[in-house]
């Protein structure tokens, strides 16, 4: 009798026993399944924001930079610019610019100063994208003539020109190229711009011997360009006066700054000036319009 009740109290533990197993293995296959699901949670979540956080837009990039010569004031690396244009800006631009500017070119150039007789402006470059002009480059202080700018410009006068003028084929410089898209001559000893109003060759480039140190047309005002390396590491020629209307003025450029006022042309620090010259591209047709504000808008 002793030993059937023993066996039966066996019993009863070992089932005791196993349903403890069992009740420890369900409750631990649920947490195991509870944990799994909240690990892959913030998964899920990471995906949706990631498929959501890159904004697109189909603003037009602010902006054509420069293979170069760095200068103690800016250091220009030839890659597009990368700020962005506000849609105030391309309003701005819409605005002011497309009823002043009805040409063909898609790069235009603004130099713009609030008096005439002033020696400082502000010039920025702008790029033709759809129906809006998009500032690119600038505003930069830019410097005129001594004696400010003038639409009655004549020889001689220390004026910038005020008007709308394309640019000449080819560019100069004592410097190597830059990394300009147009044609460029490094100059040499020999290389003058003819600015005598008498010369049959007048407001042209032109080539001598180097041991010719006083061509015809030199006149104590023609320019030897090999010898202005400051104001000449590179440059632009303005194409004012294609006629060559004598003593209407000549060699009226976009060069590098030298401290001062010009004798007429249009100056940049080096390292905007190479940006701008660098971004400047035939097929382009870039223009220069310059004037008083708010008659050209620079910026």
């Amino acid at each position: 009798m002793r030993r059937r009740k023993r066996t039966r109290l066996r019993r009863l533990r070992l089932l005791r026993t196993c349903l403890l197993v069992a009740v420890i293995a369900a409750i631990g296959y649920f947490a195991v399944a509870h944990l799994s699901e909240g690990a892959s949670a913030p998964k899920a979540d990471v995906g949706k924001r990631n498929s959501t956080s890159v904004p697109t837009s189909s603003t037009p990039k602010s902006l054509p930079t420069s293979t170069s010569r760095p200068t103690s004031q800016t250091t220009v690396t030839r890659t597009p610019p990368t700020q962005g244009v506000t849609t105030t800006s391309v309003s701005q631009a819409c605005t002011l610019i497309q009823p002043l500017y009805t040409g063909e070119a898609t790069q235009l150039i603004t130099v713009n100063t609030s008096e005439a007789s002033s020696t400082y402006a502000t010039l920025s470059a702008w790029e033709l994208h759809g129906k809006c002009w998009v500032q690119v480059y600038g505003p930069f202080t830019a410097r005129l003539g001594y004696s400010g700018m003038s639409a009655n410009k004549h020889e001689g006068d220390g004026a910038t020109p005020e008007g709308t003028f394309d640019f000449e084929s080819t560019m100069y410089g004592n410097a190597p190229d830059p990394g300009v898209s147009f044609p460029y001559h490094q100059l040499v000893c020999g290389d003058w711009w003819d600015e005598d109003s008498a010369s049959p060759t007048y407001n042209t480039f032109q080539h001598v011997p180097c041991s010719e140190t006083d061509p015809p047309f030199a006149n104590g005002a023609s320019e030897a360009l090999w010898t202005e390396t400051r104001a000449y590491p590179s440059f632009a020629v303005i194409n004012y006066n294609p006629d060559r209307i004598p003593g209407a003025g000549s060699a009226i450029f976009l060069h590098a700054d030298v401290g001062g006022p010009t004798d007429g042309c249009i100056s940049l620090p080096l390292g905007e000036l190479d940006e701008v010259l660098d971004w400047m591209t035939p097929v382009a047709d870039p223009t220069i319009m310059i004037g008083l504000s708010p008659e050209v808008l620079g910026g």
